[in-house]
Parts: C-alpha cells; sequence; structure tokens
C-alpha cells in the first residue's frame, strides 16, 4: 500500500532528532537566507525547520561546513540514505502509476489515487469546475524529493474524512515537479507555467479557486490539524 511506502521514506529518512526546538537567529543554506529559524528534527541527509516565513527543509551537503558538523553531516552516510531513498520512492510512483485511471474523461489526463481523480489538465478542470459550481485545488507538490509534500499528502490529502469532502466539494488538480518520475515535456510544461501563473515559490502549495477561476485561498507548506482543519480553511475561502 501507498501508506507503508510513505513509512519506510519516513524511517529511511529521520536518523536523528535535533535538540528540541533549537533556534537560529539566521541559518544560510546556499543563495538563500532564512532568519528566526527553529530546528525540528535532521537526518543524514536534511535539516527541517520552521522560520519567519513558514516551514522549510534543506539538503545538508548545502550548508557551510561549520553547519554540516554541527549537524551530524556525514557524506557517505547521506550517499547511502539517498540511494535507499530513491529505490523507495521508485516503488511510490509504481504503486500511484498502478492506481492510475485507464479510462480518462472527454480526452482529459486524469489520475486517480486513494480514490480520488486528479486532474492534470487544468483548463480542462476548470471548465468542469464552472459546469459543477465546485471549488477548484491546486496541489503544488514535489512528490519524489519534498518531505512536507509527503507527509501533507499522507496526514489530509489521501484520508478518507477528505475524499469525502472532495468528492461533493473540489475539483482536484495536480501540479507535480518530481525529480525522478519521468513526465512528458507538454505536461513539464504545463506545470511550469501554471506554477508561473499562480506565482508559487515553494512545495507544498495548495491553491484554491472558485468555481470562476478567482484565487479564494492559499496555503503555502505543511499546516497541522489534519483533514479536519484543512476542511475548515477550504470552507472558510468558500464563503468569500
Amino acid at each position: 500500500m501507498r501508506t507503508g511506502v510513505l513509512i519506510l521514506l519516513g524511517w529511511l529518512a529521520v536518523v536523528w532528532a535535533a535538540p528540541a526546538n533549537e533556534t537560529l537567529s539566521v541559518l544560510r543554506v546556499g543563495s538563500n537566507t532564512y532568519s528566526n529559524v527553529t530546528v525540528t528534527s535532521v537526518s543524514a541527509t536534511d535539516i527541517f525547520f520552521t522560520h519567519g516565513g513558514g516551514m522549510g527543509n534543506a539538503k545538508l551537503k548545502q550548508l557551510s561546513p561549520e553547519w554540516q558538523k554541527h549537524f551530524g553531516y556525514n557524506s557517505k552516510q547521506a550517499v547511502a540514505v539517498e540511494q535507499r531513498q530513491a529505490a523507495a520512492n521508485t516503488q511510490y510512483h509504481t504503486q500511484m502509476v498502478g492506481q492510475a485511471s485507464s479510462r480518462p474523461l472527454a480526452g482529459e489526463s486524469l489520475v486517480q489515487v486513494e480514490g480520488l481523480t486528479w486532474s492534470l489538465d487544468f483548463p480542462q478542470a476548470l471548465a468542469r469546475a464552472r459546469a459543477a459550481n465546485k471549488m477548484v485545488l491546486i496541489d503544488f507538490t514535489g512528490s519524489d524529493w519534498c518531505p512536507w509534500c509527503v507527509k501533507f499528502d499522507k496526514d489530509v490529502l489521501s484520508t478518507g474524512r477528505f475524499a469525502a469532502y472532495a468528492e461533493s466539494k473540489l475539483v482536484l488538480v495536480l501540479a507535480d515537479f518530481p525529480n525522478r518520475a519521468a513526465q512528458s515535456d507538454a505536461l513539464k510544461q504545463a506545470n511550469q507555467e501554471l506554477k508561473r501563473q499562480f506565482q508559487v515559490s515553494g512545495f507544498p502549495t495548495l491553491v484554491v479557486l472558485n468555481s470562476s477561476g478567482q484565487e479564494i485561498g492559499r496555503q503555502a507548506g505543511y499546516a497541522p490539524g489534519g483533514p479536519d482543519a484543512f476542511i475548515a480553511q477550504l470552507e472558510r475561502s468558500n464563503r468569500k
């Protein structure tokens, strides 16, 4: 099952926890600088944290040698973990392909995951939303490399509670930006155009539109609270 693979991914990634709520005034990752940082956990490959702009993660290999030493980075161990993660990701995407719908509707590219139908064609999805007077939810995600995306998928989007709500209220659009999973050039271009259109700068980002295609809500990054909290957020957006 997909949940089993997600558990495996988490087990592979998490090696040790950082000191509880370790705080940093500034954390530099490559060309990016984060302020008011609170480290939540550290794996063999990544550091996970909150910061003044929300939640984030970064590769330890992108940190300065001083911070790598501070967080116990071991390059050989990191390579080994990344190889195991790649194998688990391959299994995960094989399962997703196995669940894909074999009957696209009216030429629209659709996939079914955990009983939910996700469109890969935004214009077609918006047309369906207008006809049914439903909201559109666009999930901008990095399904095979973004830990917060995988966690939000597991905690919210793959739950029966969310599926029941989505069935009656939403048309779902998946805009995936994987590192390893194969995509057609046309799909890559369409997702990039959608990312530019909605000015998405990080993953996961969930964008909510009304049936006319106007943005009425947005969640940038992971948000706790499970499906009930997310559904309540969607309902607030729907009342705008």
